[in-house]
């Protein structure tokens, strides 16, 4: 009897069960691939703000050198303009901007030339003239200085009656808008306007802070909303924002386009007098709203400390810079040699603003200082559930983070985070929003992006561009701390064999970079890996910057590269009158404030000499290209024994004796 096999009847799927198999594998395929975009894309924007906030910190870093600097080397423009009743170049402190100085500004000697194109705007300002400015900052024409100083007066004298914690309210309109930063971002104003309709009586807007800085049309975005404020002081709110500070403006770019929109050659008072007048404005601007008793809008946000009571009773206008605090009255300088600073700072109303600024939500409990920013706090659900409960307020709006979406919700319902600067780090790389109330108070979020260009592009397309960016950005700063990076590599490499581990190799770019971003996510793109998983730490430093330098030590161009923010913003703090230029006056004085910072003695003859050998067309000033040059110089007679002192910093550090000799290169 044989033992053949019995056959099963094979089952076959009807059509519709495999159109039901084949529809669960696309979604599951869909699914991954969306996972693989959202994972992606979480890793770009991890890059993008570290680099960002890493660049705040390092502000923040100078906070010590730059109170000593605006506190010797302060703003003191001198202009024809000034009124015949106005205060001599005699009789005033060069040291000190007075507020009755910048009242006695005459614009009428400010003439308007032939040629200028711009809107005309008389003052009283009108809801046409409005519209008209509307129309001719979309034909790119600028607005004339003497209109923005008119402006600036004006909304100064209106905002010194504003209280520090303004009440808004729907009961008229029905209806308020609040929009979040804007950085200059003059599409994204025209595109919010132009969705949602110009400020009006019937249409009371919110602008919550950070209107300049970063972004190209910083001037044109704040003239137009100081000019709607100055129209309807009662129905557009102003706030300020942490960029709304001299200090961040310095770095972040405002002051660099004042001077180049308003600074003529050999004919810079414009921007002499516009730069202070910016500081003063800023200054008095209102630190929060109030929406129908119910609804807090604040820039950054809240902490445990917040209480709005102190906040509205507080002098607001002393804080020229937030990063600046005032001086008790009475109280002497600060030396830097204090143990305790409470008798010479209001510790606790400082806090008050610079929480209000600069703070950030977290979805942990608790409340604690905010290191990734330098300033401020993070706050978390329990912290403004208490906040809002104390003051019987159901949300908080605030701004002060992109988000790619334009918005977000965060601790459960009570935090709503509004940006309104689509594009922020790189074209596609987040829309902006705006938030739309109600007389019932509920928030509604319109979205929105100002780029024509990647309209068209697939998510996966607008990525790619974005991610290709922060990557660019990434190994820019990498390579300007090229020589560092290798030392730290090498500690875990003593035979020189060039691999390391990708533990030793994410340790060292996340110690010398300081830089919390996935770094393992990142290999592939960074490093050669070999087929033992072994990194070749070499391959992370082959973009090449350098142009000269030695053996051994940081190249020119890293060393430029990794301190061009601070040089500049230490340049333009040198450019007491805001002209574009130092002159050897303000060099001297701030090389004298210098080596009293660094306990280090110079002597006057020993800083005229530096000043001439940084002047290279010896016109008698100093330009930023001069001023780098000098740094380039110095830096490529950097020993090797300095490097190794400190291995994580370019030191640049004053010779002991204070003398200077550009062909040797003695270190300035």
């Amino acid at each position: 009897m044989g033992c053949g096999g019995s056959s099963q009847p094979r089952y076959e799927m009807s059509k519709s069960e495999k159109s039901l198999k084949a529809a669960l594998l696309i979604q599951r395929w869909y699914r991954r691939y969306q996972a693989r975009l959202e994972a992606r894309r979480r890793c770009t924007w991890n890059i993008f703000q570290s680099i960002e906030y890493s660049g705040e910190q390092d502000q923040l870093k100078l906070y010590n050198f730059f109170n000593d600097m605006l506190t010797s080397v302060e703003d003191s423009p001198k202009a024809s303009f000034l009124s015949e009743n106005g205060i001599s170049e005699e009789e005033e402190n060069p040291q000190i901007i007075r507020d009755d100085k910048l009242d006695k500004l005459d614009v009428s000697k400010i003439l308007v030339e032939p040629t200028y194109q711009g809107v005309q705007l008389t003052f009283p300002l009108t809801a046409q003239q409005l519209q008209d400015m509307v129309a001719s900052l979309k034909e790119d024409q600028p607005i004339h200085a003497r209109y923005c100083i008119q402006i600036l007066l004006e909304a100064r004298k209106l905002l010194r009656e504003k209280p520090n914690v303004n009440q808004a309210t729907t009961a008229l309109a029905k209806q308020i808008t609040v929009c979040g930063d804007l950085h200059g971002k003059l599409d994204d104003l025209f595109i919010i306007f132009y969705k949602n309709g110009l400020p009006s009586k019937e249409n009371p807007y919110v602008f919550n802070g950070d209107f300049v800085d970063r972004g190209p049309h910083s001037v044109e975005v704040a003239m137009l909303l100081f000019a709607f404020f100055l129209v309807y002081p009662n129905e557009v709110y102003l706030n300020r924002g942490n960029h709304e500070d001299h200090i961040m403006n310095l770095r972040y770019g405002f002051i660099r386009e004042v001077q180049m929109k308003y600074g003529k050659p050999n004919c810079k008072q414009q921007a002499q007098w516009l730069i202070p007048l910016f500081k003063d404005v800023f200054s008095l601007l209102p630190l929060a709203t109030v929406i129908d008793g119910k609804i807090l809008v604040a820039h950054g946000g809240i902490s445990d400390k917040t209480d709005l009571t102190l906040l509205t009773n507080l002098d607001r206008r002393k804080y020229k810079s937030v990063l600046k605090p005032p001086l008790k009255d009475g109280a002497d300088e600060i030396t830097g040699d204090e143990d305790d600073l409470t008798d010479k700072v209001n510790f606790s109303e400082w806090r008050q603003i610079l929480d209000v600024l600069w703070s950030d939500p977290k979805m942990v409990d608790g409340c604690q200082p905010n290191l990734f920013r330098g300033g401020g706090s993070y706050f978390g659900p329990d912290i403004s559930s208490k906040v809002l409960k104390k003051h019987s307020l159901d949300l908080l709006i605030r701004s002060h983070e992109c988000k790619s979406e334009g918005y977000e919700y965060t601790h459960n319902g009570l935090v709503l985070t509004v940006f309104s600067a689509s594009n922020y780090y790189e074209m596609g790389s987040n829309r902006g929003a705006y938030v739309k109330l109600g007389s019932d108070l509920k928030p509604r979020c319109i979205q929105y992006m100002a780029s024509k260009s990647h309209q068209k592009l697939s998510m996966a397309q607008r990525l790619s561009i974005v991610e290709e960016s922060a990557l660019r950005d990434l190994k820019e700063k990498m390579a300007t701390n090229k020589t560092t990076l290798k030392q730290g590599f090498q500690q875990f490499d003593p035979n020189n064999t060039g691999f390391i581990t990708l533990t030793q190799w994410a340790h060292v770019m996340e110690e010398v970079l300081e830089l919390t971003i996935p770094w393992r996510t990142l290999r592939n793109k960074l490093i050669r890996i070999n087929d033992q998983g072994m990194v070749e730490y070499e391959s992370c430093m082959e973009v090449e910057l350098t142009i000269g330098g030695h053996e051994g030590g940081p190249s020119v161009t890293e060393v430029l590269y990794r301190n061009k923010n601070s040089l500049e913003t230490i340049f333009r703090a040198m450019d007491k009158d805001h002209s574009g230029t130092i002159t050897m006056d303000e060099f001297e004085e701030a090389c004298s404030l210098l080596s009293k910072h660094v306990g280090s003695d110079i002597s006057k003859e020993s800083v005229r000499d530096m000043a001439r050998c940084i002047d290279i067309n010896k016109d008698g000033y100093i330009d930023f290209n001069e001023f780098l040059e000098a740094f380039r110089l110095v830096d490529t007679q950097v020993n090797s024994a300095e490097l190794d002192s400190n291995k994580s910093k370019a030191d640049l550090k004053m010779d002991s004796n204070g003398t200077n000799d550009m062909e040797t290169g003695t270190v300035i």
